[in-house]
């Protein structure tokens, strides 16, 4: 069990320090996509609301800085930037301010889960507001190091998150999985704890690959992963079902072709119209419907399977749980983000979620709440 931060109490002057993923793409200086900046607002507001002097700390690549963000969340907020965890600095906060630290990977006891660096960190708050699901499958100091030394709590978003995906564990029938792009390891697991419950489970993209070669089948130059894999069980299954047909690429030439034809030259690009039609009907009898990951390679603008898939996808009678940085992009590009059930912020975290369960920053969130409640002992 964890609190979300609406148990909290927020009173004005307190000190909250707060874990958001701000990992966003930077254009010319600017957020370029802000979905997953906006869908934290609540939080944002709640807490100015509260008159809390809240301080920001969040990851990014590790060469990019997060002074661009002030431009974006100032716009809404009050937010001051700090190049690094000044408690002095921090301290001059007034009520209802925010303080953004600079990117935290920047220091190697982040992502070394360093003891040391989580104090420091938790110096610089009364409570610990976790607004970070995207993130949270990390075992980084600010997601499950900083919980150990403060009163810890679920931001709002963080709670919808859990709250919508844990629909897909026990789903009205029929149930589809679709899952396309790469990532292999992380994206079967999906797969094989989804086989009892669900009807049918769709393999597209470079993930179908590694089912065909599992096969005896020829994949030419595809992308398959380099990491070995046990396919076994769901490719005996009569629930997984792959692509009949494929398009298929040599140099800047492409033909469709059935998927058992693919010849040593070729590398596998999309999804054929077979493949697609079959797709579709079986939207059409699902009731609850989740997607992760482009039919086609999606960085090559290789769009249009996918786009088909979005698009029937919205129109679609079922309830939908879609996430992943191609598939969001997908969805935004066409303007129908409204149009599903529910869109996660994760891309691997919620991967890591519905293939355990839990996360790192959520088993986190569990401790801090039962030190709370004295059943660890004193916190």
């Amino acid at each position: 069990m964890i609190k979300i931060i609406k148990e909290a109490v927020l009173s004005r002057g307190r000190k909250v320090l707060l874990r958001l993923d701000l990992n966003v793409p930077i254009s010319n200086g600017s957020v370029a996509d802000d979905f997953r900046l906006k869908a934290v607002y609540p939080t944002l507001r709640m807490l100015r609301r509260s008159g809390a002097k809240t301080v920001i700390i969040s990851h990014a690549d590790k060469k990019q800085g997060l002074l661009p963000l002030v431009r974006n969340l100032g716009s809404d907020f009050r937010v001051e930037f700090f190049e690094s965890a000044d408690k002095t600095k921090v301290a001059k906060l007034k009520a209802g301010e925010f303080g953004l630290i600079e990117n935290i990977r920047f220091e190697s006891g982040e992502e070394l889960n360093d003891v040391v660096f989580a104090k420091q960190l938790s110096s610089l708050g009364d409570i610990f507001i976790n607004e970070a699901f995207s993130a949270s499958h990390r075992a980084h100091a600010s997601i499950v190091g900083v919980p150990k030394f403060l009163p810890s709590f679920a931001g709002l978003r963080f709670g919808l998150e859990i709250e919508n995906l844990s629909k897909a564990f026990h789903p009205p029938r029929p149930a589809l999985l679709i899952l396309g792009g790469a990532k292999a390891d992380i994206k079967l697991p999906v797969a094989a704890k989804f086989l009892e419950n669900y009807d049918a489970i769709f393999i597209g993209g470079a993930l179908a690959n590694n089912f065909f070669k599992f096969r005896g089948l020829e994949v030419g130059q595809s992308r398959v992963s380099e990491k070995p894999l046990d396919l076994s069980s769901l490719s005996e299954s009569e629930k997984v079902i792959l692509p009949e047909d494929v398009l298929v690429s040599i140099g800047s030439e492409t033909s469709l072709k059935d998927s058992s034809g693919i010849t040593k030259n070729e590398r596998v690009v999309d999804v054929g119209n077979k493949t697609l039609k079959r797709l579709e009907k079986l939207m059409a009898e699902a009731k609850f419907i989740i997607w992760n990951g482009p039919l086609g390679i999606y960085e090559e603008g290789l769009k249009m399977t996918t786009e088909k898939l979005a698009n029937t996808l919205a129109q679609s009678g079922a309830y939908s749980i879609v996430g992943g940085g191609d598939t969001l992009a997908t969805i935004k590009e066409l303007g129908i983000l409204d149009k599903f059930g529910f869109v996660s912020t994760g891309g691997g975290a919620m991967l890591h979620f519905l293939a355990h369960g839990t996360l790192p920053g959520i088993e986190a969130l569990e401790h801090s709440f039962k030190r709370q409640s004295g059943f660890c002992g004193v916190f």
